[in-house]
Protein backbone atom coordinates (compact mmCIF):
# COMPACT_ATOMS: atom_id res chain seq x y z
CA UNK A 1 0.00 0.00 0.00
CA UNK A 2 2.74 2.77 0.88
CA UNK A 3 4.84 1.55 -2.36
CA UNK A 4 1.08 2.38 -4.49
CA UNK A 5 0.94 5.72 -2.11
CA UNK A 6 4.48 6.56 -2.85
CA UNK A 7 3.94 5.97 -6.65
CA UNK A 8 1.03 7.99 -7.07
CA UNK A 9 2.58 10.69 -5.43
CA UNK A 10 5.82 10.48 -7.68
CA UNK A 11 3.47 10.54 -10.29
CA UNK A 12 1.95 13.65 -9.21
CA UNK A 13 4.98 15.85 -8.65
CA UNK A 14 6.42 14.59 -11.94
CA UNK A 15 3.11 15.74 -13.83
CA UNK A 16 3.25 19.17 -11.64
CA UNK A 17 6.94 19.94 -12.61
CA UNK A 18 6.41 19.18 -16.17
CA UNK A 19 3.62 21.04 -16.29
CA UNK A 20 4.54 24.15 -14.85
CA UNK A 21 7.51 24.24 -17.33
CA UNK A 22 5.16 23.63 -20.36
CA UNK A 23 3.34 26.38 -18.57
CA UNK A 24 6.60 28.82 -18.42
CA UNK A 25 7.43 28.25 -22.05
CA UNK A 26 4.19 28.55 -22.83
CA UNK A 27 3.48 32.17 -21.27
CA UNK A 28 6.59 33.69 -22.44
CA UNK A 29 8.32 33.07 -19.32
CA UNK A 30 11.74 31.47 -21.01
CA UNK A 31 14.27 33.80 -21.57
CA UNK A 32 14.58 35.50 -24.74
CA UNK A 33 17.90 36.15 -26.87
CA UNK A 34 19.03 39.34 -25.61
CA UNK A 35 17.86 38.19 -22.14
CA UNK A 36 20.27 35.14 -22.24
CA UNK A 37 22.66 37.60 -23.58
CA UNK A 38 22.49 39.90 -20.82
CA UNK A 39 22.38 37.73 -18.14
CA UNK A 40 25.55 35.52 -19.79
CA UNK A 41 27.93 38.45 -18.38
CA UNK A 42 30.08 37.76 -21.75
CA UNK A 43 28.29 39.84 -23.78
CA UNK A 44 27.92 43.49 -22.28
CA UNK A 45 29.75 45.29 -25.24
CA UNK A 46 27.25 43.25 -27.77
CA UNK A 47 24.19 44.18 -25.73
CA UNK A 48 25.33 47.93 -25.32
CA UNK A 49 25.99 47.75 -29.38
CA UNK A 50 22.14 45.81 -29.87
CA UNK A 51 20.66 48.79 -27.47
CA UNK A 52 22.31 51.74 -29.28
CA UNK A 53 21.42 50.27 -32.59
CA UNK A 54 17.78 49.93 -31.37
CA UNK A 55 17.48 46.27 -32.37
CA UNK A 56 16.60 45.19 -28.57
CA UNK A 57 12.85 44.32 -29.44
CA UNK A 58 13.16 43.06 -32.73
CA UNK A 59 15.67 40.14 -30.82
CA UNK A 60 13.38 39.97 -28.15
CA UNK A 61 10.62 39.08 -31.26
CA UNK A 62 9.10 36.29 -31.93
CA UNK A 63 11.88 35.09 -34.71
CA UNK A 64 13.21 32.17 -34.62
CA UNK A 65 16.82 34.05 -34.90
CA UNK A 66 19.91 32.55 -34.60
CA UNK A 67 22.66 34.58 -33.41
CA UNK A 68 26.62 34.49 -33.77
CA UNK A 69 27.60 36.85 -30.71
CA UNK A 70 31.11 37.77 -30.36
CA UNK A 71 32.35 37.77 -26.42
CA UNK A 72 33.96 40.86 -24.91
CA UNK A 73 36.73 39.27 -25.47
CA UNK A 74 36.13 39.06 -29.67
CA UNK A 75 35.48 43.07 -29.31
CA UNK A 76 38.23 43.80 -27.66
CA UNK A 77 40.23 42.07 -30.52
CA UNK A 78 39.21 45.51 -33.11
CA UNK A 79 41.33 48.08 -33.37
CA UNK A 80 41.72 50.70 -30.70
CA UNK A 81 38.55 53.11 -31.32
CA UNK A 82 36.23 51.06 -33.43
CA UNK A 83 33.42 50.16 -30.87
CA UNK A 84 33.39 53.62 -29.74
CA UNK A 85 33.21 54.63 -33.47
CA UNK A 86 30.29 52.26 -34.05
CA UNK A 87 28.44 52.99 -31.05
CA UNK A 88 28.06 57.02 -32.28
CA UNK A 89 24.53 58.05 -33.27
CA UNK A 90 25.84 59.64 -36.54
CA UNK A 91 27.12 55.61 -37.25
CA UNK A 92 24.22 53.68 -36.36
CA UNK A 93 23.20 52.47 -39.96
CA UNK A 94 27.41 50.56 -39.76
CA UNK A 95 26.62 49.45 -36.52
CA UNK A 96 22.92 47.66 -37.34
CA UNK A 97 24.83 46.32 -40.30
CA UNK A 98 27.69 44.87 -38.45
CA UNK A 99 25.28 43.31 -35.63
CA UNK A 100 22.50 42.14 -38.43
CA UNK A 101 25.34 40.61 -39.80
CA UNK A 102 25.88 38.22 -36.82
CA UNK A 103 22.18 37.31 -37.05
CA UNK A 104 20.61 34.60 -39.60
CA UNK A 105 16.91 33.98 -39.77
CA UNK A 106 15.49 30.77 -38.23
CA UNK A 107 16.76 28.55 -35.31
CA UNK A 108 19.94 26.71 -36.75
CA UNK A 109 20.97 24.40 -34.39
CA UNK A 110 25.02 23.19 -34.61
CA UNK A 111 24.09 19.89 -35.69
CA UNK A 112 22.44 21.98 -39.07
CA UNK A 113 25.35 24.53 -38.86
CA UNK A 114 27.93 22.04 -40.06
CA UNK A 115 26.15 20.78 -42.39
CA UNK A 116 26.17 24.59 -44.48
CA UNK A 117 28.86 25.93 -46.12
CA UNK A 118 27.03 29.32 -46.26
CA UNK A 119 24.38 31.46 -44.63
CA UNK A 120 22.69 34.77 -45.70
CA UNK A 121 22.90 37.31 -42.82
CA UNK A 122 19.81 39.38 -41.84
CA UNK A 123 22.06 42.20 -43.51
CA UNK A 124 21.88 40.65 -46.68
CA UNK A 125 25.15 39.35 -46.97
CA UNK A 126 26.50 35.89 -47.00
CA UNK A 127 28.67 34.07 -43.94
CA UNK A 128 31.12 31.87 -45.15
CA UNK A 129 30.81 28.16 -42.68
CA UNK A 130 33.22 25.55 -42.26
CA UNK A 131 34.97 22.68 -40.40
CA UNK A 132 38.62 23.70 -39.75
CA UNK A 133 40.72 20.83 -37.53
CA UNK A 134 37.58 19.78 -36.19
CA UNK A 135 36.26 23.89 -35.01
CA UNK A 136 33.45 25.26 -36.77
CA UNK A 137 34.33 28.58 -38.31
CA UNK A 138 32.03 31.24 -39.58
CA UNK A 139 34.17 33.58 -41.21
CA UNK A 140 37.30 33.79 -39.90
CA UNK A 141 35.40 33.37 -36.24
CA UNK A 142 35.58 30.04 -34.52
CA UNK A 143 32.27 29.00 -32.81
CA UNK A 144 33.22 28.52 -28.91
CA UNK A 145 30.04 27.38 -27.90
CA UNK A 146 26.99 26.68 -29.50
CA UNK A 147 23.43 25.97 -29.11
CA UNK A 148 22.67 28.54 -26.73
CA UNK A 149 19.04 28.38 -26.35
CA UNK A 150 16.04 30.80 -26.10
CA UNK A 151 12.59 31.56 -26.07
CA UNK A 152 12.92 33.03 -30.05
CA UNK A 153 15.87 31.29 -31.01
CA UNK A 154 19.46 30.18 -30.89
CA UNK A 155 23.11 31.76 -29.83
CA UNK A 156 26.26 30.06 -31.07
CA UNK A 157 29.76 31.99 -29.22
CA UNK A 158 31.96 33.51 -31.66
CA UNK A 159 35.38 34.62 -30.62
CA UNK A 160 35.85 37.13 -33.31
CA UNK A 161 33.58 39.41 -34.76
CA UNK A 162 32.37 39.14 -37.87
CA UNK A 163 32.53 42.43 -40.27
CA UNK A 164 30.25 42.94 -43.28
CA UNK A 165 32.28 43.75 -46.95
Amino acid sequence: MLKKISTILTLIVASLAFSSVSYAEHHGMKKDIVDVAAENGSFTTLVAAVKAAGLVETLKGKGPFTVFAPTDDAFAKLPEGTIEMLLKPENKDKLVAVLTYHVVAGKVLAADVVKLDSATTVEGQTITIEVKDGNVMVNNAKVIMADVNASNGVIHVIDTVLLPK
